[in-house]
């Protein structure tokens, strides 16, 4: 078996942690007897700056023709005068809509090890498992009209719009429930319906999927954004599978954080219909920590490259369809960290290379 990957370090410490998360990567394909080619592009930052945009055709194409993509954190101050239409993060949106990535999943799971590097008490954290099912493609970040306008009074006008049709909510709310179905049995749906029309509809339509498609043995619960982001924090044990829109998906996910002990953790998978479980579809996703570049430690080889390498297990899991290999690195990171080995985020001391070497050593 040999796989094609996209390899996109991005900007800060992307390239740093990417290149460990590809030796671990290498290492489990001798492993387990399968290749990967592994075939870099730059994109946002160091694409605004090689080329004047975040994502050029080429990269593109790079992407399209691959069976997965491994992609860094991208912007950081250098770009933060740049107009919104050509920032380093426009070319994450523009990969997301290009390849048909709807469903990201974000796994927050606490290993054990690390329940006192969380900033909450033991007893609150302890045993934390939850996925976060977020909905890629619509909502806020893409709804029209959009922009800053100027009025007549010479004052300025900014809009964005938050929309979502049916067949959108529709196919976000399967991959929740088949999640579901393969974990706890729980999906939370999270809007705010209360208020706004448009997740009134989500509401409605998570709903009538779950009683008319065949997913009455799991249990429904629907709650407003705004308790979910405190009951994350009072009980996050409650929670098994949470869907939820765009930008609440973005915002939740980066308070889950906290509950792992770090940002630089936790993988994500962004998915199209492979994300469906079907054998006769293109498998391609998109794989990141959820992390950002972290400018400020560029560089200096502190950098915790767990979120990375355990986004390439995600990677075999659902675009290669490798579940041993993909448990295998998943195994060896919990030895790794139940045996005391910690990067600088974690009260550690362990460069970024230091900590690969000790999750190898562990494969």
């Amino acid at each position: 078996m040999n796989f094609k990957i996209a390899v996109l370090p991005g900007d800060g410490i992307g390239p740093e942690v990417m290149a460990e998360g590809t030796q671990v990567l290498s290492q489990v394909a001798r492993l387990y007897g399968f290749s990967v080619e592994l075939e870099q592009g730059i994109v946002g930052g160091a694409s605004i700056d090689a080329h004047g945009k975040p994502l050029i055709d080429p990269v593109l194409s790079l992407a399209k023709h691959s069976d997965a993509v491994l992609l860094g954190a991208m912007g950081g101050p250098k770009w933060d005068g740049l107009d919104y239409s050509i920032r380093p993060e426009r070319a994450l949106l523009a990969l997301r809509q290009e390849l048909g990535l709807f469903a990201n999943l974000r796994p927050v799971k606490l290993f054990s090890a690390l329940a006192s590097a969380s900033t909450l008490k033991r007893e609150v954290v302890e045993g934390t498992d939850l996925l976060v099912v977020r909905e890629l493609t619509g909502g806020i970040y893409f709804g029209q009209p959009k922009g800053i306008t100027k009025l007549a009074d010479g004052t300025e006008r900014g809009v964005n719009t938050e929309v979502y049709t049916t067949p959108e909510i529709e196919r976000i709310a399967h991959v929740a429930f088949r999640a579901a179905q393969k974990r706890r049995k729980k999906v939370t749906s999270v809007d705010k319906a209360n208020v706004l029309e448009v997740t009134e509809l989500w509401r409605k339509v998570v709903s009538r999927i779950h009683k008319n498609e065949g997913y009455a043995g799991i249990e429904l619960e629907h709650i407003l954004v705004d308790n979910c982001a405190m009951q994350l924090i009072r009980n996050p044990r409650q929670f098994d599978v949470l869907v939820t829109t765009n930008m609440f998906g973005d915002i939740l996910t980066d308070e889950a954080s906290v509950l792992a002990g770090s940002m630089g953790m936790l993988p994500s998978a962004s998915l199209g219909e492979a994300g469906m479980g079907s054998s006769d579809v293109r498998r391609i996703g998109l794989y990141e920590p959820i992390h950002g570049s972290a400018p400020d430690i560029a560089g200096k080889g502190v950098a915790n490259p767990i979120g990375t390498i355990l986004s390439a297990a995600l990677m075999l899991r659902y675009s290669l369809r490798l579940e041993e290999a993909a448990v295998c690195i998943e195994k060896a990171v919990d030895e790794t960290i139940t045996n005391g080995a910690r990067t600088a985020d974690l009260g550690g001391k362990l460069s970024t290379r230091q900590m690969t070497d000790e999750i190898i050593k562990y494969l």
